[in-house]
């Protein structure tokens, strides 16, 4: 049994208060021929650093204005599952005709599960209509252009990772941010330059924390119709499970033999005698980023399912073992040598069982505990500590961190003779 807590946030961020349209072209060139001539002009990206994280204030999510869903029916592209209800159409910023969900005449952004940015651009997004031919991302390379396109919308699908996305990390939180602009003709001529395309930027960002994934719309410059925000379910997800195998062979490490199989659902509660170790692992699920590495902050164990119920005993407190402990637990390496495809989302540990006791009686109080571990995702980039330093913390790294609680199912406590 694996309890895991998870919160949905829809989120919208406005532009930013120092924000500024970008310049057109140079009007002028002196000392060019009379004749006049076109050439595509595609928005500056290099010069335009990551934007930074900055407080906002979470709006009620938007839903398209009538004229925006006026799309032909031959022209439609079909958002969310052909089964999908009005109203969950309608949650994430789509259009329902009672028959029929479908993205409207705007840009729409979503973060999905699996750490993908999608990006549906529509032509009629802007005035004039924007040259879907001519929509780019920060980097190019296979999978960045769209993969799917009519003559009204162009959908592009890739990795969070990819295409020239930035990575920056806040306690608590990665952010994953892209641009998309659109190249424009710029009419040269002998005393000036000029345009009749729509000059079109837009900053957009998956913000995956601990509880939730949200599309975070940084800035949209002149825009008719502005890209609404998305939110869905946080794709942080984790398990944990007692392993139980044993040694087979003579002169076998028992760590090792231990953790090639583990307890079912089916086998709880899991029976240990007082002292017996608990092999424990917490894996990371549905991830596939070798850079992202999963944390232990504190593991508990409490008498009874309920995460902040009393009383409480520390196994770990801030990833390394609580030496309040008389019977110290014990971290278990995870590294190449495990076998795992992803080492990085995977923490073990182990200790000795134990029960609680009545503090009035010094009874034992229940013959079945409960183990919970506050995790949390690092991203190892340079510079990065995602590693517990069990001699030393620094205290930026033990505060303002947001945390999933992950339980396992009961260890019922058993008599020797079992």
């Amino acid at each position: 049994f694996v309890l895991c807590c998870f919160f949905v946030f829809f989120s919208y961020l406005p532009p930013p208060p120092n924000y500024s349209p970008p310049k057109l072209p140079p009007q002028i060139q002196h000392g060019v021929k009379a004749d006049q001539s076109y050439q595509r002009q595609q928005t500056s990206q290099q010069s335009v650093p990551p934007q930074k994280p900055y407080v906002y204030e979470p709006k009620e999510p938007k839903h398209p204005a009538p004229q925006d869903c006026a799309v032909d029916r031959s022209a439609r592209v079909q958002c969310g599952a052909p089964d999908i209800s009005a109203t969950a159409c309608e949650a994430i910023n789509c259009c329902f005709d009672g028959q029929q969900c479908y993205f409207g005449k705007a840009v729409t952004v979503q973060c999905t599960k699996d750490a993908h940015f999608i990006v549906v651009v529509a032509k009629e997004a802007t005035l004039p209509n924007l040259d879907l031919e001519a929509v780019s991302l920060l980097g190019e390379g296979q999978g960045c252009s769209h993969v799917d396109s009519n003559s009204q919308f162009a959908i592009y699908h890739f990795p969070v990772t990819a295409c020239g996305s930035l990575v920056m990390e806040e306690p608590g939180a990665i952010i994953y941010e892209n641009r998309m602009t659109s190249a424009y003709e710029v009419g040269v001529g002998p005393r000036g330059a000029i345009t009749r395309d729509s000059s079109y930027e837009l900053l957009f960002r998956c913000r995956y924390t601990a509880t939730s994934v949200e599309t975070l719309i940084v800035d949209v410059l002149p825009l008719t119709n502005p890209p609404l925000p998305v939110a869905a379910v946080g794709p942080i997800r984790v398990e944990m499970r007692l392993a139980n195998g044993q040694c087979t062979t003579k002169g076998c490490n028992e760590v090792t033999a231990a953790y090639s199989s583990f307890y079912t659902e089916a086998d709880y509660p899991v029976s240990k005698v007082l002292r017996d170790p608990v092999y424990v692992d917490v894996q990371l699920l549905g991830k596939t980023d070798q850079l992202l590495v999963l944390t232990l902050d504190r593991c508990w164990v409490t008498a009874n399912p309920y995460p902040h119920s009393l009383p409480q005993w520390n196994i770990l407190t801030d990833g390394c073992p609580c030496r309040d402990d008389r019977y110290l637990s014990s971290l278990v390496p995870v590294d190449q040598s495990s076998g795992l495809e992803f080492p990085s989302h995977h923490r073990r540990f182990i200790f000795k069982m134990f029960t609680f006791v009545n503090p009035s009686s010094n009874e034992p109080m229940n013959e079945r505990v409960y183990i919970h571990c506050s995790t949390a995702v690092c991203y190892n980039a340079p510079g990065a500590r995602c590693e517990p330093m069990c001699l030393r913390r620094t205290v930026s790294q033990e505060k303002s961190e947001s945390k999933v609680v992950v339980s396992s199912g009961p260890l019922a406590m058993a008599s020797p003779e079992q």
